[in-house]
Formats: C-alpha cells, sequence, structure tokens
C-alpha cells in the first residue's frame, strides 16, 4: 500500500549543498498522462547542482525535489496512460528542469513520455546512472553531429559520466576514438571502455598527440570542458570536422573564425533538455537495446544513500566547478 508521505531530498531556497533537505514530504498524485514511480535509484548530474545553487535560474516549485534521472517500479498510472502499468520497472530522465519536480525521493509523478521500459536484466543502479548523459551523449553523437562507421572521434575526457558513453556508442557505430585523460587510472579506464588511443593531457601535448594519431584531423571532437580551447580543435579538426558543445553556460572563449571556415567546419551546440519527448525516446531504445547486449555500461564512481545527497552534491561541484579530479564515472543514490 502506497504510504502518504516519503523521504526526499529537496530545498526551500537556492544555495550551497548545505542548504539540501532530508525529510519528509507528501507522495505525489499522479495526474491524467503522469506514471507515479517508486524510485530505487537516482543519479546527481552538473545541471543538478546549478540549479540548486541557483546559477541556472528556471522555476523551481517550492519545496523544491532535486534530481533528473531515475529508475523505479510503477507504483500507480493516471487515467491516460497507456504504456505502463503498476509492476513496470521503468527508467528515465528530464525531470527537475523548467518547473518540473526532481526525483531524489522515494516516490516521483512522471510525464508517461519521459519514461522508457527498463530491460531485462540491467540493474536499477545503472539504469539511473545512463539515463541523462546517455542520451546526451546519443543526441550529440547521432541527432547533431552525424557520427559514421569508420569516422575518428576526439573526446576530451573519456572517463566521466557523458566521455564515457561518447566512447562507448562511438565503438559500438564503428568509429576509431580518441580519449584524453587526467591520470594513469582514468587512461585505463578509457581504453577499458574502447579507446584506440588515450592521451594523458597532463604529460603530453594534445594536439600533437592528436596529429601523430589523426594526421588529416579527426571527423568529430566532442568538447565536455566548460572553457574550450577553439584554437586547438579546430587545428585537430579534418575538413567538414564536426565539434560539439554541450557546457559552459558563462564561458566566452576566443573563437578562430578563420580556420574554421575556410575548413567547413561546424559547431553544434545543446542542451538535452530542449529535445523533444520523441527525440529522447528514439535515443532511449538504442540505449535499452545496446544495455541489454552488455554493449553499453555506465561508468558509476560510487553510490551512496539519498540521506547522503548534500556529500553527493559536494562531490560532484568539486569535480565540475573546481577540477578535483575526485571521480571517474556517476554518483548514483539509493532511494530504496
Amino acid at each position: 500500500m502506497k504510504p502518504d508521505t516519503m523521504k526526499a531530498a529537496y530545498i526551500e531556497q537556492t544555495g550551497p549543498p548545505e542548504v539540501i533537505r532530508y525529510g519528509e514530504l507528501p507522495v505525489p498524485v499522479p495526474q491524467d498522462h503522469q506514471v507515479l514511480v517508486r524510485v530505487t535509484a537516482v543519479s546527481v548530474n552538473p545541471i543538478d547542482t546549478y540549479l540548486r545553487a541557483g546559477i541556472v535560474p528556471m522555476p523551481l516549485p517550492k519545496p523544491y525535489i532535486l534530481g533528473c534521472d531515475l529508475s523505479g517500479v510503477v507504483e500507480a498510472v493516471g487515467s491516460k496512460v497507456r504504456r505502463f502499468k503498476p509492476g513496470d520497472r521503468v527508467w528515465g530522465s528530464n525531470q527537475g528542469l523548467l518547473g518540473r519536480q526532481g526525483t531524489f525521493a522515494e516516490f516521483a509523478a512522471v510525464d508517461e513520455c519521459w519514461l522508457y521500459p527498463a530491460p531485462a536484466g540491467v540493474e536499477d543502479e545503472a539504469l539511473a546512472a545512463v539515463a541523462l548523459v546517455g542520451i546526451t551523449a546519443h543526441l550529440g553523437l547521432f541527432r547533431n553531429a552525424g557520427l559514421r562507421a569508420g569516422e575518428t572521434l576526439f573526446v576530451n575526457g573519456g572517463s566521466g559520466g557523458v566521455g564515457s558513453m561518447v566512447v562507448q556508442m562511438a565503438k559500438i557505430t564503428g568509429a576509431s576514438v580518441i580519449a584524453t585523460a587526467g591520470s594513469e587510472a582514468k587512461a585505463a579506464i578509457c581504453r577499458q571502455l574502447g579507446a584506440d588511443y588515450v592521451i594523458e593531457y597532463n604529460k603530453q601535448d594534445v594536439a600533437e598527440a592528436v596529429r601523430q594519431f589523426a594526421p588529416n584531423g579527426v571527423q568529430i571532437w566532442w568538447e565536455t570542458q566548460r572553457e574550450p580551447d577553439f584554437d586547438r580543435a579546430i587545428s585537430c579538426l579534418a575538413r567538414r570536422g564536426r565539434m560539439v558543445v554541450m557546457a559552459g553556460r558563462d564561458a566566452r572563449p576566443a573563437f578562430p573564425v578563420g580556420p574554421f571556415y575556410v575548413k567547413d567546419c561546424s559547431l553544434h551546440g545543446f542542451a538535452m533538455f530542449n529535445a523533444t519527448p520523441e527525440e529522447q525516446e528514439a535515443c532511449a531504445k538504442d540505449i535499452n537495446r545496446w544495455l541489454a547486449e552488455g554493449r553499453l555500461q555506465p561508468r558509476i564512481d560510487r553510490v551512496l544513500p539519498l540521506a547522503e545527497a548534500a556529500t553527493a552534491h559536494r562531490l560532484q561541484e568539486d569535480s565540475t566547478l573546481r577540477k578535483s579530479g575526485a571521480l571517474a564515472g556517476k554518483i548514483v543514490l539509493r532511494c530504496a
């Protein structure tokens, strides 16, 4: 029987990780097109910390439950839900954004269009960890950059949440992959994920190393950093090369217009949460198939209880903004 209240990690006002509260809130009631999910696992993303800190202005309900991603089991459905029934295992993302409540709770009411069936044999932690970063990587690689078999892709940071998805999806597609890493341990992770060539950026000149592996340039440069070095990236792109950017809201780096346009290059910037439900569902179908086949495996750095949401936010923020290097993958929180 569904309880009336639930444990949740939420905020009453924006601020540092210390504003996060862990306590009781009412269990949401699903509306016509919503599914009530008994949440088992969630994961932490940089956007979660930006919303909590007030860095990214978006409408936030009060109290505001944190979190974009979730996995769990359907508890109940609204009167117009057609794709799911109680007892179904599901996963999804795109919550906690644009005025929607988040997922860091024992229950979440989610619009049916943002949920996907969980493939058999895939653990809840993996489903939560793959959600936002997997959909982000898929959108950027295929919808935006049009990655094709036989091309060479560079990813700046191949062991992180999005980077590790980019490496694996590119290899599934039949591309060659160059990845950077900040330590020998992270370089080993990139190789384990399938990267053909790994550059330790603290020890090697990245541009020179890229040119040694791909003397004619790379077809795609995937940038995960908040402050892209466009001079370096464009010098490494092949003719008609494509560059993908998906971070750095406040970044204003110099851009070498001349070298960019004379090589017929293109720049693709995108935010995952702008994608339509149909676009994200197309990504989820591929992700489900690759997870079930064992070809896609999310990188999980650590698993913590939901009660430690503030600690998780602090770790994520230190890694994203202060470059602590402490994380090599996703933080997952267990809700049940």
